[in-house]
């Protein structure tokens, strides 16, 4: 019934921009902290930003500054705008709610930047 819907991804050039959306249904998202963490190739999955119920956020230092998360609690949705992408961006980027071990995971969106 847990549905995460992610979309916005996409292939850009180094110092482009891009929003990824994440798009919940079935929880009572007010109450759930969200996240986006993303996974490169050989790689773990890493955290790039949280956003809890109450509105505080922490992000990965490599995007700090560069990426902000929001969330839109009457629409259900959590945010990324990704501005100034670096090709170590580039990585399959999934949204998460809630916390362990009560976590679910959306099934990621490709974000692809160029150099």
């Amino acid at each position: 019934q847990v549905q995460l819907v992610e979309s916005g991804g996409g292939l850009v050039q180094a110092g482009g921009s891009l929003r990824l959306s994440c798009a919940a249904s079935g929880i009572i998202f007010s109450i759930n902290a969200m996240g986006w963490y993303r996974q490169a190739p050989g790689k773990q999955r890493e955290l790039v930003a949280g956003i809890s119920s109450g509105g505080s956020t922490n992000y990965a230092d490599s995007v700090k500054g560069r990426f902000t998360i929001s969330r839109d609690n009457a629409k259900n949705t959590v945010y990324l705008q990704m501005n100034n992408l670096k090709p170590e961006d580039t990585a399959i980027y999934y949204c998460s709610a809630g916390v362990p071990p009560r976590r679910r995971w959306g099934q990621g969106t490709q974000v692809t930047v160029s150099s």
